[in-house]
């Protein structure tokens, strides 16, 4: 059964977090002033699909303080399904802030016992989930906490009980948890998803192995399609065995690579809704990715579907 009348297309949750951003290329240490924003893989995954004209649902929950208001307003603004997000009084919402000193981003975070540490089963809607075309999960969310990582697997289960694709991008953060930990949950949520959308670095360290043939032999016993960022400026594709590479699209500056995965994720799926190839949406993903490296913060270079269009039929800005 599906409920696709009150359900988005992609359905996502996980940790958004208020963040702090030094100013001026000073380090913490020496700045006088810090930007406010927030930043998550999950909403800034579901603010790409918003912009790009795709309709996106994001269910995590915020602590019930200033930072949690703060990011529920500027999600839902962003065009964003924030019904089914939460607050909650027990926890506050998570903290990162970030400093780039001489071109090095260095983030710092302020989440144990947050308020999406403490998700569980039951903060899911499978209705919602039901509804959707696609459930976008991040191995970030299981880093979290036991009952998260049970929310992720649950919520995966949901979706292929009622037919909806998983897409999931395993994220590896080692500041969260140990390599070893990290195999034990996110290995087996990819044996769940449809899209597996790792990091070339993210694989060799989950396989224990340098070697590309292991790598690839070792995706061969998924069953998904898996997208295989951070190539030798080329994104890999192995479906059914066969591997295809997509070049990156160049950028004359690089300002900040923060969100770019999530931007890939956000332009590949978007891709996927409009029916493209595979391989059209690895470009899409490739092209968005391009976009958010060249704008400070994790989610405010993501491109409108207009700035998309713009690019792909080469119109040069014109200020008036």
């Amino acid at each position: 059964m599906h409920y696709r009348n009150s359900s988005p297309e992609v359905v996502t949750f996980g940790e958004s977090m208020a963040l702090l951003i030094a100013e001026g290329g000073k380090g913490l240490e020496y700045t006088s002033n810090l930007t406010p924003s927030f930043g998550g893989a999950e909403t800034n995954v579901a603010i790409g699909l918003s912009r790009l004209g795709h309709s996106a649902g994001w269910c995590g929950q915020l602590g019930d303080d200033p930072f949690g208001h703060r990011i529920y307003k500027m999600v839902r603004g962003e065009g964003v399904d924030m019904s089914r997000a939460s607050f909650t009084e027990e926890a506050p919402t998570g903290l990162m802030i970030r400093e780039n000193v001489a071109g090095r981003s260095s983030v710092y975070y302020y989440r144990k016992l947050s308020a999406a540490s403490k998700m569980t089963p039951e903060h899911l809607n499978e209705e919602y989930i039901a509804g959707a075309k696609i459930l976008h999960i991040t191995g970030i969310t299981p880093a979290l906490s036991a009952s998260c990582a049970e929310t992720a697997a649950a919520a995966m289960d949901m979706a292929k009980r009622h037919g909806v694709k998983v897409s999931f991008d395993p994220n590896l953060r080692l500041k969260l948890w140990s390599v070893e930990e990290a195999r034990k949950v996110l290995l087996p949520l990819a044996e769940k998803a449809d899209y597996f959308l790792p990091g070339l670095d993210e694989l060799k360290l989950l396989y224990e192995t340098e070697s590309m043939e292991e790598i690839i032999s070792r995706l061969g016993e998924l069953s998904a399609v898996s997208i295989i960022k951070g190539g030798d400026d080329e994104t890999y594709i192995l479906e059914n065995g066969k591997l295809t590479a997509i070049p990156y699209y160049k950028v004359e500056h690089v300002i900040d690579t923060v969100g770019a995965g999530d931007g890939f994720c956000a332009g590949f799926l978007a891709g996927l809704l409009k029916e493209y190839t595979i391989e059209e949406a690895v470009r899409l993903g490739n092209l968005i990715g391009s976009q958010v490296i060249q704008a400070i913060g994790d989610w405010e270079g993501l491109p409108s579907a207009a700035e998309i269009e713009r690019l792909l039929a080469g119109k040069a800005h014109v200020e008036r």
